[in-house]
């Protein structure tokens, strides 16, 4: 209490000399008006009390700053460095003052210099500790930032220079890269540093030194230094398994490393909140760079459809993320941090409506040229259901990309629909129906050409089905759909079948014309059938339903019109006098027969008609 007050005695002694001295002689003449008054500040205040003070201190703090041992190797030593460098911070302070007067501004200037010195020492002692500070430990502690002497102890590894973290089994802890103790002599330096006007030298030190730390420890998460040329110019195989390895990197970083650093500027600079925010910038801020360029590469990278699914990912762990950065760079250092993850982000949602984009010009540029064996499958079908099919697992993610898009035109004022992801699922559907009608136009054969959209039609309603697309083009798109199915299965009956069954067709207005003539034309007709019967089934059988329903389902409408019409045809032609117990002679086909060739409609293996 006496010292407290013996500086607060001499401080106000000092202002009243400075406020009252308008010239060097006045202000002399105070100083020994007060030093006079009390012996305290006659020791402290005169001239050869700064210069006694001030050889004092430059002989005791001398003696650290050449000595070759680290500093902090002995404690006795460290405790007497610090009480030297807290007296000359104050000694320092206490002269600036009175600085003007000519026979105390050449101590000033050579205290200021053995500050410097002083604090230059003090920043190599820093250095050395955080880089010799052993390795990191786990804390599943995290939801208790307070600094606390009751830490647990951290082994030190003698071999490594500077400490890297050691993969971790979740996310939810902290690592302790630093031993509590050395912790306390970081915060110790970093008080004093700070109290000299150094802040910025001592957050600069700490910031290299954590900031390697950093990166070595990505480094060791697989992730390797790449410019976003590098990125861009990867095979995308190899660029995939780099993506898998930066949304393992990017969580550790942002949910273990950069918590711990937070937690552990926090505590060195405890007190000096504004620089633990700096230095915490500095030591994040190249690597958080790193990791939202490779992001960023991949954003402006090609826009084709097969990289939707990785672009995802990537969309989603930042996302993910987006409350951390949120929570780690709340100041105003870390807000362009902050903001460029935001910026990248919604640059990536860019990209993936971007691709579906792309999408809708692959179908549209699918040209209708050679025609698919038998009517099955086009390529174009089953690559644009099975590509929606999975894209749409992501379907929470896809909705909330394209309402960003929904947001973004609501305020430029355009009109949109309520469901951005259904109108372009529906959009997307309505250009692949485009294009296969174009391609059934590419058969000769009519029926073949409704074969065709009814394969396809059947797999894209099932497709639609048995997935999220269900649910995003909703039921009356499937009803709609199967409607469509269902007409193009009216289209093939009329087509093939129609011509087949006129031939079937008794004229009753010649009931009463001789039998003769009524049998001749009979079996005229029956002739006809005969041909064209045989060369239906001849030529359908190599066609293509791909769906067992479907082709059973076709067989029964064949066989429900046919089979009654030919039975009738038959009766009619036994019920011919001159026919008589010739007419086996004439008939090609029992009723059996025709059954057994119906059956065998539509058994063709074509390439491409397989349904996955």
């Amino acid at each position: 209490m006496a010292d407290d007050g013996e500086e607060k005695l001499i401080a106000v002694a000092r202002h009243i000399a400075k406020t009252l001295g308008h010239t060097d002689s006045m202000t002399d003449d105070i100083l020994k008006i007060f030093s006079n008054f009390d012996g305290r500040l006659r020791d402290k205040l005169s001239d050869d009390g700064i210069e006694q003070t001030l050889k004092s201190l430059d002989r005791r703090l001398s003696r650290y700053i050449s000595l070759d041992a680290p500093i902090w190797s002995n404690s006795v030593d460290v405790s007497s460095f610090l009480h030297a460098v807290d007296q000359l911070i104050a000694a320092v302070r206490d002269w600036a003052p009175i600085a003007a007067h000519k026979r105390v501004a050449a101590c000033v200037a050579r205290a200021e210099d053995l500050l410097q010195q002083t604090m230059l020492r003090l920043e190599d002692e820093f250095r050395a500790l955080l880089e010799s500070g052993g390795g990191g430990s786990i804390d599943s502690t995290r939801h208790h930032p307070d600094y606390s002497d009751d830490d647990g102890s951290i082994e030190e590894d003698e071999d490594a220079s500077i400490p890297v973290a050691e993969p971790v089994p979740d996310y939810d802890l902290l690592i302790d890269a630093l031993p509590p103790g050395t912790v306390g002599d970081l915060h110790e330096i970093a008080k004093r540093m700070a109290a000299a006007g150094y802040e910025k030298e001592c957050c600069a030190a700490y910031g290299a030194c954590r900031r390697e730390y950093l990166e070595l420890s990505l480094s060791r998460l697989g992730l390797p230094k790449l410019s976003i040329d590098e990125v861009q110019r990867m095979q995308w195989s190899q660029l995939e398994d780099e993506i898998e390895r930066w949304i393992k990197a990017i969580n550790v970083t942002l949910r273990v490393l950069l918590p711990s650093e937070r937690r552990l500027c926090d505590r060195v600079f405890s007190g000096f909140p504004s620089d633990a925010d700096l230095s915490f910038t500095e030591v994040c801020k190249g690597s958080i760079i790193q990791l939202l360029n490779f992001a960023d590469a991949v954003a402006i990278s090609s826009r084709s459809p097969e990289r939707l699914f990785k672009v995802l990912d990537v969309y989603e762990a930042i996302r993910d993320l987006m409350p951390e950065f949120e929570l780690l760079f709340l100041d105003d250092f870390c807000l362009p941090l902050r903001n460029e993850a935001m910026t990248v982000w919604k640059r990536l949602g860019e990209v993936i409506r971007g691709i579906f984009l792309e999408l809708d010009n692959l179908i549209r540029r699918d040209p209708a040229k050679s025609a698919v064996p038998g009517g099955g499958l086009h390529p174009i079908t089953r690559y644009v259901m099975n590509y929606l099919g999975a894209a749409c697992r992501s379907r929470l993610t896809l909705e909330q990309v394209f309402e960003e898009s929904v947001d973004a035109d609501h305020g430029k004022g355009d009109i949109v629909s309520p469901s951005s992801l259904s109108a372009q699922l529906a959009w997307i559907m309505d250009l692949l129906d485009n294009n296969l009608e174009a391609k059934s136009r590419v058969y000769k054969d009519a029926a073949l050409g409704s074969v065709f959209m009814m394969n396809n039609g059947r797999y894209i309603v099932q497709k639609v089905k048995d997935n999220e697309l269900g649910a995003l083009l909703g039921d009356d798109w499937i009803r709609k759909n199967m409607a469509k199915v269902r007409q193009y299965h009216v289209k093939y009956q009329r087509s093939c079948w129609g011509k087949l069954l006129s031939y079937l067709r008794v004229d009753h207005s010649n009931s009463a014309s001789s039998n003769g003539t009524s049998s001749k034309a009979l079996r005229e007709q029956l002739k006809l059938f005969n041909a064209c019967f045989e060369e239906m089934c001849r030529t359908q059988s190599s066609w293509v339903i791909f769906d067992e329903q479907l082709k059973e389902e076709l067989k029964i409408s064949v066989s429900g019109h046919l089979t009654p019409a030919y039975r009738n045809f038959i009766g009619r032609l036994h019920a011919c006098a001159d026919v008589g117990r010739h007419t086996d002679r004439h008939i090609r086909y029992n009723l059996e027969d025709i059954e057994a060739r119906i059956t065998g409609l539509f058994q063709g293996t074509a390439a491409g008609t397989g349904r996955k």
